[in-house]
């Protein structure tokens, strides 16, 4: 295919994808159970720290995250008291387990209280062109909290050579605003330009089958050739292509 070509293939699996029904079976669905914007953020952010292996799984188990936290994951990180956090101890998902869980309300409770939230920490450490670094800022300050050294693995670290998929995707879904009803677009100082593609085994893939990529591995390296590749084809809103490399591995097994 010539770039052109590649450009109005990869625009009409955005438009196949890109719409409410693709909700349904994606871990997205989580955060879309609440209306208040920091509910939303935490939900969002819980859900996409859990997001790999069998997505029926991390669904069932990001409502569980969310049902130990009342349903209401906001006012359960700013007002939770240490009996509440015991509560959470018997969480797991693969790796991530209960005492992450408490280190990460810790987490959470010292950014919105000292750090303005996590959408003005992102917003204060964007750069022109990446959000990469910003990442990099955003795990050093969550962990500034007393952790265990393994719950620090939950969030990568781009600057060591990360593809850093589940943290970018959950970038993609608070700044992207696509009309659609999927992504939210709630922090809106942050312009989508320099936002990331969540890069996994299903996207990675596909990318490499339609010359968008050519390292063959799922990291930093490989992130950042995947970014320019699909700025090549959107500047303004290159992860919209995640849509269509997540949709053409996952549901069309190219």
């Amino acid at each position: 295919m010539t770039k052109s070509e590649l450009k109005d293939f990869l625009d009409e699996k955005v438009v196949l994808y890109n719409n409410p029904k693709f909700i349904e079976s994606d871990p997205i669905q989580i955060p879309h159970q609440f209306i208040q914007k920091e509910d939303i953020e935490i939900a969002a952010f819980l859900t996409a720290t859990i997001a790999w292996g069998n997505r029926k799984m991390i669904i069932n188990n990001a409502n569980r995250m969310m049902d130990l936290m009342g349903n209401s994951p906001y006012d359960f990180v700013m007002n939770h008291e240490e009996h509440h956090l015991e509560n959470l101890i018997t969480f797991v998902h693969r790796t991530f387990n209960g005492i992450d869980f408490k280190t990460f309300v810790i987490g959470l409770q010292q950014l919105y209280q000292n750090q303005g939230g996590l959408e003005h920490f992102f917003t204060q450490h964007q750069e022109s062109d990446s959000m990469q670094n910003a990442i990099a800022a955003f795990k050093k300050q969550f962990f500034s909290v007393p952790h265990l050294p393994r719950t620090t693995k939950h969030i990568s670290d781009p600057t060591q050579g990360s593809a850093a998929k589940r943290i970018n995707m959950y970038l993609r879904w608070m700044i992207r605003k696509d009309n659609n009803g999927v992504d939210f677009g709630l922090w809106q100082n942050i312009p989508t330009s320099v936002l990331s593609c969540p890069l996994d085994v299903h996207s990675g893939n596909v990318a490499r089958k339609l010359g968008l990529l050519n390292r063959k591995q799922n990291d930093g390296k490989a992130l950042a050739e995947l970014d320019t590749s699909l700025r090549q084809l959107d500047p303004i809103d290159p992860v919209k292509y995640d849509f269509a490399l997540f949709g053409l591995g996952v549901f069309e097994g190219f």
